[in-house]
């Protein structure tokens, strides 16, 4: 089988049913969602997206409906990538509305999974996406033609349809049609009932199976007029002669005419199962890709029955099909994730393309070797070499090339047979968006794989850029190395042995590493992996985190502990399937093979999780291992390291205990630092934050009905991040937030009383000395930072810097995203250092 490469299913539909809850009555296109609910987690979640309404089809111009379909966008996040889902929305986005997917529903799903399957449909919606949705109703007609004292009749799988059993199938599909769109209504969501009048048949065979038609037309105006009114269309699988007699005609074949008149991009076939099943071993069926597997799929012994007839059936569909076409097989609560990730969650199954393997360049067609090159290489897209220059190097080694059969994937495999033992060499790997989209390069990776026991590859920024962005990298490979000097990051698997590890990394850097903290926080570090355990991974920060461990060149998570989440899958987190524990402190013993443990727990909850661990030391039970405190607990406390590298990088080098500072708090303080010699009175800072500050429990500050059109001033005075700014600074200051209903970043505008006269210039220039060598920190000219310039980023901007006429008072405005630098990218920056790694492993370059 072909692998299709990113919140649980039942937490995301969970989530946004929670916000659709929260909906108040009135009309869909004028609601904001900003006003629904606090369902809005995010590994990445509320950065923002540019230019949204020219990804997002809209429906109505308002700017609420606009900020609807922007807020809802980014609830996907919570289930991959920024990248993938913006490329799936454009996707979908570029068709006719009736295009975009046909989505069949068992009559079981009707039954068990109502509430689910109208959420996962109106988060469609939200996104400005109509499915068409036909439904069956099978379970449901079997169970009444029993209490009617009607035996079903089969003949060749075909139910047989008399008189008395088409009444009442005409009767159930009816009932459950509007059970499906009174459902879609309760959510908010507008939808039209049609039960009839799509299908045009012809008896299939009246003497054989009676009242069973064989569907002749597609009629689409009610369905093309259903999407310009802005409604679902609901359909049922009834068919009518041309003279008006109802037929009934089975779910599936209804569902393939459909998709053959509308030549959709999904066609969808929602089952209780969530896809297809290997009949060996059991698992799922990530992606079958037709033209490479369904010869010899089908000559597997377990592939019979019903598994055996669904894949011809799509083969049969598909055929018919453009090659852009799919099929999903999928649950109605994973739905979202089948359509808007690389990975998805069900069975995909799609026509593919076949794959080659040459053995010299003179077998290739040039013609489209070199259209793949000067189409998507970026080193000849730039001008730095041409084709021609390329290939005759080539020339000079022994070479495998990888591509498919329309040319839009290409990679170079070289090897050197002067070395044993050498890994082969990945040179080149580039594909267009179509076929990355369509996980062409999945396959193609599967082949090199295969041929390939060990290899490296090297990709440079500009292919980090690329349509396959670094994270595709990082999960295919067993190691990484960046280069900050050239910025190329090295790849490697199937290198065993330390020794061989470094001397591949070696080769790379082109000089010795040392572990002095200067030179691996200038340069990397030649460590091996390090193990993280999570402790608190259902809050947003610890969403956060999960994200950027999974994208670090040196960590591997190896715990997820949530109470509420335990037992479940862990969704976004690609190096190795994990899934949630609920562990107590006198469990971490049990797990010497953590190195460092992240505490994202509320405050005053972490201390037993320390003090147990500090005692299994004690005892001889555990090695010591790095602590990180995401909590206030230990901020005050001088035997921990407070964890702001910026300010106090030398005593985090190697430190095992480190308080993350609060996230007002970190943009306070570089608020003021640069003027602390210069401060005549205690300043005053003004923190405006989004409320996924407040977290995720239940209360005002929280609840986006309530903060629409507010802004809730708290913690008047004595707010514990006033206390730890005065604390850390040595000096007073007087400290206000405020909630706001956007969901992540923070603004600060700070009012510095000085005991010099000074100008805005000489702010200014103070500042940007103060932070000329900081990665994460933004120095802004002109006009102020805007906080919804920072959602979603891994820095701070500061700016502003204005001064009173006197020049006696400094007024510093800054932003900072209270999820990442506020909380889990400093985190990751204080882990690092911790471990000796470079500082900014694993955080996005800006």
């Amino acid at each position: 089988m072909g692998q299709k490469p990113k919140i649980s299913a039942l937490s995301f539909i969970s989530l946004f049913t929670l916000m659709l809850s929260r909906l108040k009555t009135g009309s869909v296109a004028t609601r904001s969602l900003a006003s629904t609910g606090r369902f809005l987690l995010r590994p990445t979640m509320a950065r923002s997206l540019p230019a949204q309404h020219k990804i997002i089809r809209s429906y109505g111009q308002d700017q609420s409906s606009t900020a609807e379909k922007e807020t809802i966008a980014k609830l996907l996040y919570n289930i991959g990538s920024r990248k993938e889902v913006e490329q799936y929305l454009r996707h979908f986005s570029s068709v006719e509305s009736q295009k975009f997917a046909v989505i069949k529903v068992g009559g079981a799903v009707l039954t068990d999974e109502l509430d689910t399957l109208a959420s996962a449909l109106t988060f469609l919606n939200r996104v400005g996406l109509y499915p068409i949705v036909l439904h069956g109703a099978g379970p449901q007609l079997n169970r009444l033609l029993e209490d009617a004292n009607v035996e079903p009749q089969y003949n060749e799988g075909i139910r047989i349809t008399d008189a008395k059993t088409l009444e009442i199938a005409r009767k159930v599909f009816q009932q459950e049609n509007l059970k499906l769109v009174e459902a879609l209504e309760r959510h908010g969501t507008r939808a039209r009932p049609i039960p009839s009048g799509v299908f045009v048949a012809d008896y299939l065979d009246r003497e054989k199976y009676g009242y069973v038609g064989k569907i002749k037309s597609v009629n689409k105006s009610g369905i093309e007029s259903a999407i310009r009114a802005g409604t679902l269309p609901i359909l049922t699988s009834l068919a009518e002669t041309p003279d008006g007699q109802i037929l009934n005609v089975n779910a599936d074949v209804a569902a393939a005419e459909l998709a053959t008149v509308l030549e959709p991009l999904k066609i969808v076939f929602l089952n209780e199962k969530n896809g297809l099943y290997h009949g060996v071993t059991g698992k799922k069926i990530d992606v079958i890709n037709l033209d490479e597997e369904y010869e010899d799929l089908l000559k597997e012994p377990w592939v019979k029955y019903g598994t055996k007839l669904k894949i011809k059936e799509c083969k049969e569909l598909l055929d018919r099909l453009p090659r852009s076409s799919s099929v999903a097989i999928i649950s109605a609560g994973h739905l979202h994730k089948e359509l808007f990730t690389d990975s998805g969650a069900g069975t995909l199954i799609r026509r593919g393309h076949k794959l080659f393997k040459y053995d010299a360049l003179d077998k290739i067609d040039p013609d489209k070797l070199r259209h793949i090159l000067e189409a998507e290489d970026p080193a000849i897209k730039s001008g730095q070499t041409s084709v021609a220059s390329y290939l005759r190097d080539l020339q000079q080694k022994k070479v495998n090339v990888y591509m498919d059969e329309p040319g839009q994937v290409l990679a170079v495999v070289t090897q050197d047979p002067t070395v044993a033992d050498a890994p082969a060499v990945l040179e080149k790997f580039v594909t267009n968006k179509t076929a990355a989209l369509n996980n062409v390069p999945d396959n193609l990776w599967t082949n090199i794989k295969k041929d390939h026991p060990a290899l490296t590859w090297e990709i440079t920024k500009e292919e980090e850029d690329g349509n396959l962005d670094k994270s595709w990298h990082f999960e295919r490979a067993e190691g990484s190395l960046r280069n900050p000097h050239t910025g190329k990051t090295l790849f490697f698997y199937g290198i065993e042995g330390a020794d061989k590890v470094k001397k591949t990394f070696d080769g790379f850097s082109g000089r010795r590493q040392f572990s002095t903290y200067a030179q691996q926080r200038r340069g990397y570090s030649t460590q091996s992996r390090k193990n993280v355990g999570l402790i608190g991974a259902r809050g947003y920060t610890g969403r956060e985190l999960i994200n950027l461990i999974d994208s670090h060149p040196h960590l591997n998570l190896t715990h997820v502990s949530s109470r509420e989440l335990e037992g479940k899958p862990l969704e976004g987190y690609n190096k190795e399937k994990l899934t949630y524990v609920n562990l107590k402190p006198q469990d971490l013993k049990d797990h010497d093979e953590v190195d460092a443990w992240i505490l994202a727990l509320p405050n005053g909850v972490c201390h037993p999780f320390v003090h147990q661990i500090e005692q299994d030391v004690k005892d001889g039970k555990l090695q010591d291992k790095s602590l990180i405190d995401l909590s206030a607990d230990y901020r005050f406390e001088e035997s921990w390291t407070y964890g702001l590298p910026e300010f106090n990088r030398e005593k985090l080098a190697g430190a095992t205990r480190i308080s993350n500072p609060g996230c007002y708090a970190t943009g306070a303080q570089m608020s003021i630092k640069p003027l602390l010699p210069f401060i005549q009175s205690p300043p005053t800072v003004f923190g405006v934050s989004g409320y996924s500050g407040a977290g995720t429990k239940p209360s005002n500050k929280n609840d986006p009905a309530f903060l629409k059109d507010n802004i809730i001033p708290y913690a008047l005075t004595g707010h514990i991040h006033e206390r730890e700014v005065s604390y850390q600074l040595g000096t007073p200051i007087h400290f206000t937030p405020h909630v706001a209903p956007w969901f992540q970043g923070i603004a600060l505008t700070v009012n510095i009383p000085l005991n010099k006269s000074m100008s805005s210039r000489d702010v200014k220039d103070l500042f940007s000395e103060f932070y000329q060598n900081e990665k994460l920190v933004k120095i802004i000219e002109g006009e102020p930072p805007l906080v919804r310039d920072i959602a979603g980023k891994h820095n701070v901007s500061i700016g502003g810097f204005g001064v009173q006429a006197d020049g006696k008072r400094a007024v510093i405005v800054t932003t900072i995203d209270n999820l990442l630098k506020g909380a889990a990218t400093q985190a990751l920056q204080n882990l690092n250092l911790s471990l000796g790694f470079d500082e900014y492993a694993g955080i996005p370059s800006q």
